[in-house]
């Protein structure tokens, strides 16, 4: 081997190194945005449950309960309403919103009869 051919075949093995060095970080920076957002959208769903929970426990204590805003944990908002028998939860935590929706009906005791995300 020539000593022009082996500057050549070291820069070609750099180039090829430094390719896969990058790819590696790139793909590593991808998953750790996508998991941050995954667990945003869990947590934002979490929220949404904790405001159905509470507004379950209002309208027992006072049928006439219609809604309020509720903060949860540190980055959370639940704003919950709730309008003939039918009870909405909105979870936002960052920019991620998730809602619940729960049917039910009070007549000495509650009973739920769905609950179910919408959109």
């Amino acid at each position: 081997m020539k000593k022009g051919q082996t500057i050549i075949l070291l820069l070609v093995f750099m180039t090829i190194t430094v390719t896969l060095t990058t790819a590696t970080v790139i793909m590593s920076i991808i998953n750790s945005v996508g998991n941050t957002k995954l667990q945003q959208g869990v947590s934002a769903y979490t929220v949404a449950e904790s405001g159905i929970e509470n507004a379950l426990l209002r309208v027992l204590r006072d049928p006439n309960y219609t809604g309020e805003t509720l903060p949860v944990g540190p980055t959370g908002t639940a704003t919950i309403q709730v309008s003939n028998g039918v009870i909405i939860s909105t979870g936002k935590v960052g920019n991620f919103v998730k809602r619940i929706q729960v049917t039910f009906t009070l007549d000495k005791k509650l009973t739920i009869s769905s609950w179910k995300q919408i959109e």
